[in-house]
């Protein structure tokens, strides 16, 4: 591995607990009906695209319907909280954006998605630069010739596109080419890794008196910091193990409840989980809230990574859990609401009424267009509201019309632009350069939670939605690689 991917752990501890801690802060100090369902988190790494390309050479994609030079190579992104992050690209017809926000997600929600190829990319990665960094022994085994950087980088993107694409493209350096034939040809199908950290569920919900839950932890980390919301502590609510413990570190596995005690005014709290770890190779990284390029994880530091749950509770009546996936195969978000009260309850998601039964939950689909923002409010009784927001991001294609579709009703229980990158003037010169234990729980299906709105977040799917009819000008720079112009 690169030294920019052997930083130690020490400043990065004292970082994730701050992040922790702010977040824990946000939520106590945003409005009630904020406070009530709390942020909902995915889980993992947040990153934002650098404006370099630490190592790059030219290719060429020949035939199909956009012939043309293209920048091949590694891109590096920042992560938020602490660390460094190294990535390819898995969606060439798709530029990036300067200064995106990416977050980490599983193939299902990435253009990766029903890839059944996707496997041998990891292969690829785990088998070359930079994973492996003693390119004289790389080069020997691909029968090179001699390899640095930018070749070894360039060979590696070109292998990568050959499956993540299905395109004919060569390296236009002739080791970087021989590097690409090598690992395209010996590629095995290896699966797709878990995430650095996850929650599920990312919503529960029950009766104030005992414990609500569980959540369940799942991290490559040796360990997780867990932290209360500001809220919690005046509430006495307490986050606790089976045995009723309070709990502020667990591991890989750890099951954990909102303590809620009696008599507890009617609302919701959260938890934020945090952890300092090395984010497995091969996941996948798509924009947060904006339409660029899908990369996939080559190498990291140690890194922060964060994802919070939360709790709602009621007395009497009908106790409403909800979330959403994003859902790439089916082209929208499944929104799920459960009730672990003892009435049933009318949600309406994204205008459609939805009955759900106590100790059941109903799950909806809600087709989004692609490459486009959405929005999808829920509401249900006692002034519950919840918003989902973001950017359906998972293919090149039509947008389509945005409706909703039940798909469920389960028992309680838990539940074309070109790939963007410098032009020959090199990153940064001004000529097209950078790269720019109650009751059910909302159902902690396949895939990362979609992007969550209402008053925690950060960046308003209004202003998501100006940025994309603007094009962005005002804040992103989209660059391209190709040589030729095309247009979106």
């Amino acid at each position: 591995m690169s030294s920019v991917l052997r930083r130690g752990s020490a400043r990065l501890a004292t970082v994730v607990l701050a992040a922790a801690l702010a977040v824990a802060g946000a939520a106590g100090a945003a409005g009630a009906a904020a406070v009530e369902e709390g942020p909902q988190d995915a889980g993992g790494v947040a990153a934002t695209l650098g404006g370099e390309m630490p190592a790059k050479a030219w290719a060429h994609i020949k035939g199909g319907h956009r012939p043309g030079a293209i920048m091949a190579g590694l891109f590096e992104m920042k992560v938020e909280g602490g660390g460094t992050l190294q990535t390819y690209c898995v969606d060439v017809n798709t530029g990036t954006v300067n200064g995106a926000a990416y977050k980490e997600v599983g193939w299902s929600e990435s253009s990766l998605q029903n890839n059944p190829r996707a496997g041998k990319i990891r292969w690829i990665l785990q088998n070359s630069y930079p994973r492996v960094d003693d390119l004289a022994a790389l080069a020997r085994k691909a029968g090179a010739g001699a390899l640095d950087a930018d070749r070894a980088a360039a060979g590696t993107q070109v292998a990568i596109w050959r499956y993540s694409d299905g395109v004919d493209v060569e390296a236009d350096d002739p080791a970087a080419e021989k590097l690409a034939d090598y690992l395209y040809k010996n590629a095995e199908d290896v699966g797709e890794p878990a995430a650095s950290l996850s929650l599920a569920p990312l919503a529960v919900s029950g009766r104030p008196g005992g414990r609500i839950g569980p959540v369940t932890v799942r991290t490559n980390a040796d360990g997780v910091t867990i932290t209360p919301s500001g809220d919690a502590g005046p509430r006495n609510v307490k986050i606790v193990d089976k045995a009723g413990k309070p709990v502020t570190t667990t591991t890989d596995g750890g099951r954990l409840y909102f303590d809620v005690p009696a008599g507890t005014p009617d609302g919701g709290t959260s938890f934020t989980a945090a952890a300092d770890t090395e984010i497995p190779v091969g996941r996948a990284f798509i924009g947060d809230r904006i339409r660029t390029q899908t990369m996939i994880l080559a190498g990291s530091s140690r890194s922060a990574a964060t994802a919070v749950a939360s709790v709602r509770w009621a007395g009497k009546g009908a106790v409403p859990a909800v979330s959403a996936r994003k859902k790439c195969a089916e082209g929208g978000l499944e929104v799920t609401a459960a009730d672990h009260g003892d009435r049933p309850y009318t949600v309406v998601i994204d205008g459609r009424g939805q009955r759900v039964e106590p100790g059941r939950s109903r799950t909806v689909l809600v087709k989004a267009a692609e490459d486009r923002p959405y929005r999808i409010t829920v509401t249900g009784p006692g002034g519950f509201t919840r918003t989902f927001s973001g950017v359906l991001d998972c293919r090149t294609g039509v947008p389509e019309i945005t409706t909703a579709t039940a798909v469920g009703d389960t028992t309680g229980g838990t539940g074309p632009s070109p790939s963007a990158s410098p032009d020959r003037g090199g990153p940064g010169d001004g000529s097209g350069g950078s790269p720019g234990a109650s009751g059910p729980s909302a159902p902690a299906a396949d895939g990362d939670l979609a992007v969550t709105g209402g008053g925690a977040t950060p960046v308003t799917v209004g202003v998501a939605a100006a940025l994309v009819v603007a094009g962005g000008a005002a804040v992103f720079l989209l660059r391209r690689r190709r040589t030729t112009a095309v247009d979106d």
